[in-house]
């Protein structure tokens, strides 16, 4: 028992040594690797959409994590990451100029960030970072649909049988 324990420990921390750094994961687009780092900042993106920033200055940075909208179910909160040293596992991409491995689960992820919680349930991703309460904001006054229009009636009862006596 001790020793499987061990064992694994001894294998653990020898995975963690495998990972390359934010600086080398620029000399190995196309590999599937690991990559560890501290993520600096989280930076949500117009189409909501989240990168993780590992340097000071994106645009020299030379490595990013991206999490696309449709994934965040299926990874987390990921803005818990600002902060903390993680590893990510994945193929390594090449987007404009720098290397980058997209976040399709949380799996792919090793450590303490791991262990991220999952998305809030009113968190609405097509609000850009903000929370829909569910609360509606109606009129003071009700609105009438189309169909049920009320109608006016222009002649009183009084009107239609002289017309009708005729």
């Amino acid at each position: 028992m001790l020793r499987s324990i061990v064992f694994t420990l001894l294998f653990s921390s020898l995975g963690s040594a495998k990972c390359l750094s934010v600086v080398q994961a620029a000399d190995k687009i196309g590999s599937e690797t690991c990559v560890a780092g501290k993520v600096l900042s989280v930076s949500p993106l117009p189409a909501g959409h989240f990168i993780l920033n590992f340097c000071e200055n994106q645009k020299t940075c030379g490595f990013s994590v991206v999490v696309f909208r449709d994934d965040l179910r299926d990874v987390g909160d990921v803005r818990q990451l600002a902060g903390k040293d993680i590893e990510i596992h994945g193929l390594i991409k090449e987007y404009g100029s720098h290397a980058e491995i997209i976040l399709k689960d949380v799996r792919q992820l090793r450590g303490e960030s791991a262990q991220i919680p999952k998305l809030p349930k009113a968190y609405d991703v097509s609000r850009h970072g903000n929370y829909s309460a569910g609360s509606f904001y109606g009129t003071k006054t009700p609105r009438q649909s189309k169909g049920t229009k009320s109608k006016k009636q222009s002649n009183s009862v009084d009107e239609i049988e002289p017309a009708m006596q005729e």
